[in-house]
């Protein structure tokens, strides 16, 4: 191989190269473009992600709220039933103690 082949060689297998460098950048662009239309419902979809966001958030809140109070109310009905039982307890004892002092009137008048 003489000198004016081996140039011709290798301008031949630069411009190969040349050729398909250019070819995949055409490609990956081909496929990576978006269009006008797709980033107008790009923008479309974060619009409709951020108020569901926002409205994930809004019922995070309510729920929490909600538990909250739930939970306060719960432990006021405890403390109520608690404060029954305790009255009930003390008028079944006064009743017994009543009962007692009863029975013990009528068997002395007896």
């Amino acid at each position: 191989m003489n000198r004016t082949e081996f140039i011709i060689a290798t301008a031949i297998v630069l411009f190969v190269a040349f050729c398909m460098g250019w070819f995949a950048n055409w490609l990956v662009h081909r496929f990576i473009r978006v269009g006008a239309s797709d980033v107008g419902e790009l923008e479309r979809m974060a619009q409709e992600l951020h108020e569901a966001e926002e409205t994930r958030d809004q019922a995070i809140t309510y729920l929490q709220q909600r538990e909250a109070e739930l939970t306060n109310q719960l432990s006021q009905t405890e403390a109520e039933l608690a404060a029954t039982m305790e009255g009930l307890r003390e008028a079944r004892y006064e009743a017994e103690q009543m009962r007692a002092h009863l029975d013990k009137l009528s068997r002395a008048a007896s």
